[in-house]
């Protein structure tokens, strides 16, 4: 499943419906889409979910405009792919990734280094070779 994030107008229709041939409605004014729509790509025999997702806007990790939905619903993607219009600053890009890292999505950064055993006799045995992760902090994610 690959998200299409990105801030309104920048194409993420226009690329959904060249990409999979479904119908998303593009039009120019801001915030043409309102929920997100799927489509199916077909590569080398495997079908790909691509979802074009409502613009987001900055302030979308504090809970602006629908950038909550947006980004959860960008969280349950395998891969994001960021849709930029080509005529305006770079800043915008890192604008979206501070959004999404806002909301607690680390793009292009591996995953912490820890895991979780079953001990034979009951309970579970914590491992982690990243500092910033302590048994405290996960107990309060679980």
């Amino acid at each position: 499943r690959i998200g299409l994030v990105g801030f309104p107008s920048v194409g993420k229709s226009t690329l959904l419906t060249k990409l999979t041939g479904t119908e998303s409605e593009a039009a120019s004014y801001e915030f043409t889409t309102l929920t997100c729509i799927p489509g199916t790509l077909q590569y080398k025999g495997s079908k790909i979910q691509v979802l074009d997702l409502p613009g987001i806007i900055e302030g979308a990790k504090d809970g602006k405009g629908r950038g909550r939905q947006v980004i959860s619903t960008a969280r349950t993607c395998n891969a994001i792919l960021i849709v930029l219009d080509a005529m305006k600053p770079l800043t915008h890009k890192r604008l979206i990734e501070k959004e999404l890292f806002g909301f607690g999505m680390r793009l292009n950064k591996q995953p912490p280094n820890i895991s979780f055993t079953k001990k034979p006799k009951g309970g579970i045995n914590f491992q982690s070779k990243c500092p910033s992760i302590t048994v405290d902090t996960v107990k309060a994610i679980l």
